[in-house]
């Protein structure tokens, strides 16, 4: 029963980020699903363009949540990614403190008592009101929740990932001028990887791992469907056929599903009712970003192409 429960929770999910056009397999679906049942980040690693990013989008419009984004980079520190203090308002303000320092003592008749006011006075110095938020610390302190992405956290430094622990973990930061902060509502954190360089154990053994490589041929029609809905079902499948074909070869970047979404577009703009070879060789430069795999493709185009119309028509 347990079972059957979950088992239509998960095709909410994909019920839910198919009505954003979010075409979901099972394994994304289930992901979510569980990370919203055990309040677990999902780090999603997977080449450029497979739709990472576009799932946390989806997740954000479909539960209705604002979503917060931190685009890590290298040298990427808490002043950026956490928060920074208001340094040209605490100067203001001590200006205005050293105007009112009289009023602020008070006719303190000694030392000591002059010290001990301004103790409890200067602690204003460190409080929110200096704060600026930065997107995670914006995460924490949403009251209705939202979705937290941490997008290409493999393009920052190895010492960021220490940063993230505590908030992974508790859904919490330690501020040392004004304590813990705890978020109300734990966020939903999706962190993408392009894999370009291996992440720290403790990282990932607060995440759920999600790899989201290059979809099977029907799902990729059905995310095509949904993205261009001009376009033919003979067009869609041939050229979803032909890409898979292209992603046999070995080339420098194998086009994603992004550059399938394009390529549809165009075809569907150029007004193409199927492939023909000429208009493939001139709009191949969509599908592939380096001349030397276009150089690599385009001897193979007439072959792909008569590969994909069997498969249309047989498949």
């Amino acid at each position: 029963m347990a079972d059957q429960k979950a088992s239509t929770s998960i095709e909410a999910v994909e019920n839910g980020l198919a009505a954003q056009g979010y075409i979901a397999s099972r394994q994304i679906a289930t992901a979510v699903y569980l990370s919203q049942q055990i309040e677990k980040p999902i780090l999603v690693e997977g080449p450029a363009g497979v739709g990472k990013t576009e799932l946390a989008k989806a997740i954000a419009a479909w539960r209705g949540k604002k979503m917060i984004r931190l685009q890590c980079y290298e040298g990427l520190d808490e002043a950026k990614a956490l928060y920074e203090w208001k340094y040209a308002k605490q100067l203001l303000y001590t200006q205005i403190l050293k105007d009112k320092l009289g009023e602020v003592l008070g006719g303190a008749q000694t030392l000591h008592a002059a010290l001990d006011q301004l103790h409890d006075f200067g602690d204003v110095f460190f409080s929110k009101d200096f704060v600026e938020p930065r997107p995670l610390l914006q995460a924490l302190e949403q009251p209705g929740g939202c979705v937290l992405l941490i997008d290409e956290i493999d393009k920052s430094d190895a010492e960021f990932e220490s940063l993230l622990l505590e908030i992974l973990s508790d859904f919490q930061v330690t501020i040392p001028e004004l304590g813990t902060v705890s978020a109300i509502t734990p966020p939903t954190v999706i962190l993408t990887s392009n894999s370009e360089r291996d992440l720290g154990d403790a990282l990932k053994r607060r995440c759920l791992h999600l790899h989201v490589g290059f979809p099977e041929q029907r799902l990729e029609e059905r995310i095509v469907e949904s993205r261009v809905p001009g376009i033919s079902h003979t067009l869609r499948r041939q050229m979803v056929g032909f890409i898979h074909e292209i992603r046999s070869l070995d080339l420098k970047k194998l086009p994603s599903v992004s550059e399938t979404i394009d390529w549809a577009r165009v075809l569907v703009l150029l007004q193409a009712s199927e492939l023909d070879t000429e208009m493939v060789k001139d709009t191949l430069n969509v599908l592939l970003k380096y001349e030397a795999d276009i150089e690599a493709a385009a001897p193979q185009i007439t072959t792909f192409i008569a590969k994909a119309a069997r498969s249309n028509v047989f498949g």
